[in-house]
């Protein structure tokens, strides 16, 4: 299996720990794993700002730097929702159709392609609280919406309870956005921050160390009201609690 590491803009700029831990976590299960050095953005910022036909050519770009692998594999939802559901502003050839029905978000392929068993190296001896960003848990459907009659199941906290001495703190309003939604938290900065602040009220209330996701991007956001907040909370990638992080 040959597999193509996508790590997203802000990843790289903000959270490089999240990608080096989820390209060890990869080898660890002994899959030949390639970054390639060319890659950029994926398109989102354009197409969740309405300007899809502007997101063109980085979508032609995605496509030419991972369209040789059989699974792209990404520690983003949005990221992956982009590419599997929204890169439509290119031609539909066969290499874009395969491009987006290949990548994965990096929970979902440790769960359903290589069905993981056990992480016999991880440990991670904390309460913590998960938090789904909203197109991973919506639109990959990471883990069941509490807003739907459906039967309860949640692919993260599968994995996550193979990590010996982790304790799960339950939130109140497990599903409720946390307000980044990318541009959304620069063009309504104010319903941004109070959706934040929100959010790390309840994560607060639940009496958790750590509040962990498979988006840097929502923690970012999290992880700055908290600061603003004085609020004693720790943010930390799914990635990094898998691959054998403590702390």
């Amino acid at each position: 299996m040959k597999v193509g590491l996508f790590v997203p803009c802000y990843v790289d700029m903000f959270h490089p720990e999240t990608g080096i831990a989820t390209l060890e976590l990869l080898e660890r299960f002994g899959l030949s794993v390639e970054y390639p050095v060319d890659q950029t953005c994926c398109g989102q910022p354009m197409t969740n700002t309405g300007c899809e036909r502007e997101a063109a050519k980085t979508e032609e770009l995605f496509v030419r730097n991972f369209e040789k692998y059989d699974y792209i594999v990404t520690p983003s939802g949005s990221c992956t929702n982009q590419v599997r559901n929204n890169m439509t502003a290119i031609e539909q050839s066969d290499a874009v159709k395969h491009v987006r029905s290949r990548t994965y978000e990096l929970v979902e392929f440790l769960h359903d392609v290589l069905k993981v068993d056990a992480f016999p190296w991880a440990e991670f001896p904390h309460r913590v609280a998960l938090h789904n960003n909203c197109n991973t848990l919506r639109n990959l459907r990471i883990a069941s919406m509490t807003e739907r009659r459906e039967e309860p199941f949640s692919k993260p906290k599968a994995l996550l309870k193979m990590v010996k001495g982790i304790e799960f703190a339950d939130l109140t309003r497990p599903d409720e956005c946390c307000g980044f939604g990318g541009t959304f938290s620069v063009f309504e900065e104010g319903v941004s921050a109070k959706m934040g602040q929100d959010k790390v009220t309840d994560q607060l209330k639940s009496g958790a160390e750590y509040v962990t996701s498979s988006d840097s991007s929502c923690m970012m956001h999290q992880e700055g009201c908290a600061r603003r907040m004085g609020a004693n909370l720790k943010y930390i990638h799914i990635a990094q609690i898998l691959n054998g992080a403590r702390a």
